[in-house]
């Protein structure tokens, strides 16, 4: 049986590695999204995150990623046996960035139809627009999860000022408080999460599922150089950690991932998965072996000397 946590103050029971639905519908088409699917939960985890703008990139307003999540669960009748998080707020080529009660009451139900299920564990606030009063955002949360729409609420980018304002709110006027933060933090992105909301995560008992855990890939060791750029359709996100601070994170990705015969990537989630409150770091694949480092992830155990190293190489 694979190993399993607790979200915050969640009864949300889940496995370590966060698969990011946002391959779906956009480098990974229905069947492939089925298969990969079928792997996952096959190796015992049981976590799915996507948004309701995915891939607005491709069409414009998203939505395919909740389609095929949605269309999977109704073929597999597995819907009890998995968390799915979702997120709101996002901008589309229709919208901007809207995190109003109107928005809110509108996309739920149109993520639920596109999920074909009754129910959301988990709901994130995507994007903050700064503009709406966080009264206004809570007091719609408060409507749904009241009505059995939502489970639990979640925090996504939405600065540290707004998510302490967030949770002063939530008690005073007894709303539903955030139980997750899905931040932007890996190896060679440490600064911001580390000062700015590890004491808030601490603070208000919150579960951290980080985005971007590999740093758009590279932190698997694929990306050495601005010839490798090119081998994936991701590949340019990952040039600006092409420097003397990221190839020193990547030599000592090597050393650890060589004293462990195991991978890059995988030493790479091992290490976040030993941070505190570090709960699921959210990472996608498009194939089975690709699949199979994030597997080995929650397995392997790392000890201090190799802590130390990737932290001295990632300062």
């Amino acid at each position: 049986m694979m190993d399993k946590i607790k979200i915050g103050a969640s009864d949300l029971e889940i496995a370590r590695i966060n698969f990011g639905g946002n391959v779906f519908g956009w480098t990974l088409d229905r069947q492939q999204s089925f298969e990969i699917l079928d792997a996952f939960v096959g190796a015992g985890f049981n976590f799915i995150d996507t948004a309701d703008t995915y891939s607005w990139w491709v069409n414009g307003t998203g939505g395919q990623s909740e389609s095929i999540i949605g269309a999977w669960m109704k073929a597999r009748g597995n819907r009890e046996q998995v968390v799915v998080a979702t997120k709101v707020g996002s901008e589309t080529k229709e919208h901007p960035v809207d995190i109003s009660k109107k928005h809110l009451l509108k996309s739920v139900d149109e993520s639920l139809q596109r999920l074909q299920t009754d129910y959301i564990d988990l709901y994130y606030t995507h994007f903050d627009d700064g503009t709406t009063p966080v009264e206004e955002t809570l007091s719609a949360y408060d409507e749904i999860v009241k009505a059995g729409k939502v489970r639990y609420i979640a925090a996504s980018n939405v600065s540290p000022d707004r998510l302490t304002e967030s949770f002063e709110v939530a008690e005073k006027n007894d709303f539903p408080k955030y139980v997750a933060l899905q931040p932007h933090y890996n190896l060679v992105e440490r600064e911001q999460y580390e000062t700015e909301y590890a004491p808030l995560v601490e603070q208000y008992g919150m579960s951290v599922m980080p985005y971007f855990s590999l740093a758009a890939g590279f932190l698997t060791g694929k990306y050495r150089s601005e010839a490798d750029l090119n081998k994936s359709v991701r590949g340019q996100g990952a040039k600006r950690y092409l420097n003397d601070k990221g190839l020193s994170v990547l030599k000592a990705l090597d050393i650890v991932a060589a004293r462990h015969s195991s991978q890059a990537a995988t030493v790479a989630l091992a290490w976040l998965l030993a941070q505190p409150a570090i709960a699921a770091p959210i990472v996608s694949a498009t194939s089975q072996s690709q699949l199979q480092t994030l597997f080995d992830a929650p397995l392997l155990r790392l000890d201090g000397e190799d802590l130390a190293m990737l932290a001295e190489a990632s300062r």
